[in-house]
């Protein structure tokens, strides 16, 4: 179909391309089905990436980091684009099936248009949007890594415009690492290795544009918040010159297949800004022309360890109420380090009972439990040795010794956690916390009273008082935070999980000892 609407027209075809046509030979579609495709792209459809969506399911292109932006985000963007000036050239670095690149080149008559696309079947039908679209004369494809890009000098301004694919860092080959790491120490910052490729996007394109230029991408939001992000918050307050940041809260689903976040922002290159537009829409609707949202001055974001909680109104704490931190510390369970060697059945018998300790090890435990956990006999158990194996004789040392033979035969006195403990055999379980609490999820956290004195690993939180407090107080202050607690306090990833840091949860607004005792 792409060919049928003049795909060969467009300047830029690759080998791999024309090698492709070859090798599927395609037939020609029916004269009714073109003129119908053409009809829908004139009137502002995307019907070949429709298509190109159903036979390539949402699985099969997240490996690509292919998720394809609905009409109103990329109608918004455009907006927002043209309150910066008509471009002389716009820039698509993930292009897909062209919905920018083609909307921008409607927008912008005289613009020259630039679209880059890895996939060959997705240039290909980029190809077709943009000739059926009328835009042949002045665009250009190319098949290839956006990394790879360089950007020819011309007058005027270039506009950089599109929805960087998301690819987590498991998939990003080492040689692109290295890439990241030595394209940011060339801008004199550092990069981290766990980035996903739109941070690579974002550096990409401070390393080629030229000063005012301006851009707008759609990303997840995830760099707003972790610590790989800081990468790119650092770009936009130095020479990627950050102007305004709209997140789409998760609830938006702002693209229909896939759960992920979204925050789309804008910059102009070469300027170090004094403040930054943040703003928070509850829906696609309101993104407008991505106009308005609350001023944050340099200072409070270079202090900032994150950036989602500024999107919103500041926090006022009732007369009588404290930050949780003030009565609770807030501690992640132990890493195991190798769950399959030391979390074992709850009716495991190959070991000293004194060495085996109930232990929540699933947040669904907790969620089940609600609001109290008293009963621990359905608990799995972690083997937690002390340093010193000494305190343990005869038939019990026997026992510990053939486990411990059997571990490190499954290499779990190698990995990690192991080699970095005192005695690569002990756990280090931390006390039975009187309340413990998920912290990651996609509904808000539950607080649970540990009325059994379980311990907990890393998919929990323990909250430990700072002084005795009373069991009643305990009950009053678990049952409030279950009350009040909504997914806003923590920082939330791709994939609509929201997770909670200890201190995170430790500046939950709680009422103060005077309101929980009665």
């Amino acid at each position: 179909m792409a060919l049928a609407l003049g795909a060969s027209g467009v300047v830029g075809w690759s080998d791999a391309e024309a090698e492709l046509i070859r090798a599927l030979a395609p037939e020609r579609p029916a004269r009714g089905d073109v003129a119908a495709a053409r009809v829908a792209i004139r009137n502002g459809d995307d019907p070949l990436g429709e298509v190109f969506c159903a036979l390539r399911s949402p699985e099969a292109r997240r490996p690509s980091g292919a998720t394809y932006t609905p009409a109103p985000i990329v109608v918004s963007m455009i907006d927002w684009a043209a309150g910066e000036g008509a471009p002389a050239r716009v820039v698509d670095p993930g292009a897909g099936s062209g919905r920018f690149i083609v909307a921008a080149g409607r927008r912008f008559k005289a613009a020259n248009l630039v679209a880059i696309e890895l996939d060959p079947v997705a240039a290909i039908v980029a190809r077709g949007h943009l000739a059926a679209a009328g835009l042949t004369d002045r665009a250009r494809v190319i098949l290839g890594d956006y990394r790879n890009f360089r950007a020819e000098r011309i007058d005027g301004r270039t506009l950089y415009l599109g929805n960087p694919p998301y690819v987590r860092h498991h998939q990003i080959l080492p040689a692109w690492k290295e890439w990241l790491t030595l394209t940011a120490r060339a801008h004199n910052l550092t990069a981290s290795q766990l980035a996903g490729l739109h941070v690579h996007f974002f550096l990409a394109t401070a390393t080629n544009a030229t000063k005012d230029d301006v851009g707008a991408f759609i990303t997840s939001a995830e760099w707003l918040d972790v610590n790989y992000g800081s990468l790119v918050r650092e770009l936009l307050l130095d020479g990627l010159g950050g102007l305004a940041i709209h997140l789409i809260e998760p609830t938006a689903t702002p693209f229909e297949d896939a759960a992920t976040t979204a925050a789309i922002t804008c910059f102009r290159l070469g300027s170090s800004p004094q403040a930054i537009r943040l703003r928070r829409v509850q829906s696609i609707a309101q993104l407008g022309k991505l106009e308005g949202g609350q001023t944050i001055r340099r200072e409070r974001l270079i202090e900032a360890r994150r950036w989602t909680p500024l999107t919103r109104p500041a926090r006022k704490i009732p007369a009588g109420y404290v930050e949780l931190g003030e009565l609770c510390r807030v501690h992640r369970g132990a890493v195991t380090g190798s769950n399959a060697t030391w979390v074992v059945g709850s009716t495991f018998a190959d070991l000293p009972e004194r060495a085996l300790f109930p232990t929540v090890t699933r947040a669904r435990e907790l969620f089940e439990a609600k609001s109290l956990l008293a009963n621990v006999d359905h608990l799995r158990r972690v083997v937690d040795l002390p340093a010193d194996l000494d305190v343990f004789n005869g038939d019990e040392r026997k026992q510990i010794a053939r486990f411990l033979r059997s571990a490190e035969r499954r290499g779990a006195a190698g990995g990690y956690v192991a080699r970095h403990r005192t005695a690569w055999w002990s756990v280090g379980l931390r006390a039975p916390a009187p309340i413990l609490a998920t912290y990651m999820a996609r509904r808000p956290p539950v607080f649970v009273r540990n009325l059994g004195d379980a311990r907990h690993i890393n998919i929990a939180h323990g909250l430990y008082p700072r002084q005795e407090l009373p069991d009643g107080v305990l009950d009053r202050l678990a049952a409030h935070l279950c009350a009040t607690v909504t997914l806003e306090g923590g920082r939330t990833y791709a994939g609509g999980l929201t997770k909670f840091e200890p201190r995170e949860m430790e500046r939950l607004p709680v009422p103060g000892l005077s309101l929980l005792t009665p």
